[in-house]
């Protein structure tokens, strides 16, 4: 028996670098080599340490350049902060120098931010860099149509009430009477139309930068202090001011033609009482002939509304909800009283209106009509103080007590008011039947105009910019309307929006109009708010849910306050459709008036009473990258309410004028 073992091959495992392998060493030869991990990991963490220390670079960088932008900032704000200051001493030398201390900051900041820009296409941040270089850019524009401005008035500063070293300012200026610095200001209205092509131009450039700095991205509050809604009225506050400027060229062109400087000018003015609320802004109450000759106001004749109706014979048919629910004279004949003709919410087509029955009745030769309401008054003695009316007594902005008003307003609405109707034949147009005071109690309207442009008039210097403020404010807020014969004026004042009329626009359209038909003066304590909900579906269409909710939070009194039966119609854009209607009390089907589509109905608002009407619809547009909305105040109103909803956007505002909404998708 062979006991010899078997030979076992020897494999030299050293020279094995597959560990494991139980390859033979011919087949480990032919297997390609394996990297060295080693060699790898180093080359790893060299680019890992390589992408760490750039961060930590541009980390650093943005550091130091965040902390130099922010000094600068600091320092442009301190800037501001003193440039308010001396603002508020009216000394155009002193506030010309604060501008060019606070455009040298801007400078700095704007070359400082250059270090940080390049960082507006990082992705999330990088709109917020961006929305920083368009706010410095706007400042800086803002600052060079600051200079324009103080440059423009310093000729005008007596007048203006402001401190200068120009020649306007010179020693007695100060004595000058009102007359003859109006005077001085219309003769040098040419010399102002080049500095307001240069403003507009400087207006356009701020707008622009503004317009395009997303207020969506930032917090509601920050630290307790209002960020979105301080971004959004910035915004707003531009577009506001670039209307009336971009606007403002031709209406300042067609100043001394309705100063007369040419020509004397004949005007109609009516008195709308807007606490009894009709389209236009009020109740037509009274009237007076006011000649204006070379800026000089002359009130000639006054008199109550009545005593027009009484000579016009109504031709034309007046509107349902007229003779529906005023009655009284309707219910004799259905056409309409002159009174009452301020029915369209667009003034020129009322005036229009108002002007062919004038000259039936002998109100002739005039070359335009002006409206005013109670709140010019109110505006107007706010700065001139107390006035006496000789006949009348005295008028003041004082509260009184029994309406819980203006005293002017309570004056006003006593002498309006008489115990019981005025009857006229509707035949003869001769009056039958009338209160005693009849004859009295509107003829005020015009011995009180005549006593606040006097006193206007006489104002010492100091309350001459108060007073064009308090002017200007009721002019942007349609309390003041006009409506001329000249064609080319009666565009301007258009355009600058105070003529009052309804506008044509490409986007979304709102004008809310209502009319008291009967409820006495309830509208002196009737507030309004209105929320607008606004739904975008998949495919881009929108539905659009608007709520108005009226208030009268007062006692019924049976002579100011009392039930108020309103008719209320919603201006759209045409072809929208209505998809429903809650809280009227009588609709009317959807129509198309001053090529808009109007939702319209009544319901009745009782003293200490809520009334919530609302309408839905489906516009007749689809959603594009941005939503546009102009709404358009009714005259008369004082600042209601507005709230819009779409989407995550939420946006809250007292409509004081006419606004143009844009939100970006």
């Amino acid at each position: 028996m062979d006991n010899t073992q078997p030979t076992i091959p020897k494999i030299d495992i050293k020279e094995n670098t597959n560990e494991g392998s139980i390859l033979a060493p011919e087949a480990m030869q032919n297997e390609p080599p394996r990297p060295d991990t080693s060699v790898k990991s180093k080359f790893n963490y060299k680019i890992l340490w390589g992408v760490l220390g750039a961060f930590l670079i541009i980390l650093i960088y943005f550091a130091v350049s965040g902390f130099v932008v922010y000094q600068k900032g600091v320092r442009l704000s301190n800037s501001v902060k003193k440039l308010q200051e001396e603002a508020a001493t009216q000394d155009l030398k002193i506030i010309a120098t604060g501008i060019d201390r606070v455009k040298d900051d801007v400078v700095a900041l704007k070359s400082t931010y250059n270090l940080i820009s390049w960082a507006g296409i990082v992705p999330y941040f990088g709109g917020y860099i961006n929305d920083g270089r368009h706010a410095i850019n706007a400042a800086d524009s803002s600052l060079e149509v600051a200079k324009i401005v103080v440059g423009a008035v310093e000729p005008f500063s007596d007048l203006l009430g402001l401190k200068s070293g120009a020649v306007g300012d010179t020693p007695g200026s100060g004595e000058k009477t009102a007359q003859e610095r109006i005077d001085f200001l219309v003769s040098a209205i040419p010399s102002l139309i080049p500095q307001v092509d240069k403003i507009s131009g400087g207006v356009a450039k701020i707008q622009e930068e503004v317009a395009l700095i997303s207020s969506d991205r930032y917090p509601e509050k920050y630290k307790g202090q209002e960020v979105r809604t301080k971004i959004r009225k910035a915004q707003n506050l531009v577009d506001e001011v670039a209307t009336v400027v971009i606007n403002g060229k031709p209406m300042l062109e067609r100043v001394p033609y309705l100063l007369g400087m040419d020509a004397p000018r004949n005007y109609l003015v009516l008195f709308q009482n807007d606490k009894e609320l009709r389209p236009t802004g009020g109740f037509m109450t009274g009237y007076s002939i006011m000649k204006v000759d070379k800026a000089k106001f002359s009130p000639t004749t006054s008199d109550d509304i009545y005593n027009i109706d009484a000579k016009y014979k109504p031709s034309t048919p007046a509107p349902d909800p007229i003779i529906k629910y005023i009655k009284g004279p309707y219910v004799i004949s259905k056409n309409l009283r002159y009174r009452d003709m301020n029915w369209s919410p667009d003034f020129a087509v009322s005036m229009a209106d108002v002007y062919k029955a004038g000259q039936e009745v002998g109100i002739g030769g005039i070359d335009g009509i002006i409206a005013v309401d109670t709140q010019l008054l109110v505006n107007l003695l706010e700065v001139i103080g107390p006035i006496g009316v000789p006949g009348y007594g005295n008028f003041s902005n004082n509260i009184e007590p029994k309406c819980d008003c203006p005293g002017v307003i309570y004056e006003l609405e006593s002498y309006a008011d008489v115990e019981g109707p005025i009857i006229w034949d509707p035949l003869t147009g001769k009056i039958i039947l009338k209160p005693k005071n009849a004859d009295n109690r509107k003829k005020i309207i015009g011995p009180l105009m005549n006593s606040v442009l006097a006193n206007a008039m006489g104002q010492p210097k100091e309350k001459l910019a108060p007073l064009f403020e308090a002017g200007f404010t009721s002019l942007m807020e349609k309390h003041v309307l006009f409506y001329l014969m000249d064609e080319k004026v009666q565009s301007a004042v258009s355009d600058f929006g105070i003529g009052g009329t309804i506008k044509d626009y490409e986007g979304d359209f709102l004008h809310i109009n209502d009319a008291n038909l009967g409820g006495r003066k309830s509208n002196l304590y009737v507030t309004q708010e209105v929320t607008q909900d606004i739904v975008v579906k998949k495919d881009g269409s929108i539905e659009k849910t608007v709520t108005i909710v009226y208030k009268n939070p007062q006692k019924y009194d049976g002579w100011l306050n009392s039930v108020l039966p309103n008719w209320v119609r919603v201006y759209v854009p045409k072809g929208s459709e209505p998809l429903g209607a809650e809280g009227l009390e009588a609709k009317e089907d959807a129509y198309t008036d001053l090529d808009k589509t109007v939702f319209a109905g009544y319901f009745q608002l009782r003293p200490e009473g809520v009334a919530k009407v609302t309408f839905k619809y489906k516009l007749p547009m689809k959603m594009t990258k941005e939503y546009k909305l102009l709404i358009q105040k009714q005259p008369g109103t004082d600042g209601p309410l507005y709230t819009i909803n779409l989407g995550r956007h939420e946006e809250e505002f007292l409509l004081k004028t006419d606004k143009e909404v844009k939100i970006g998708i």
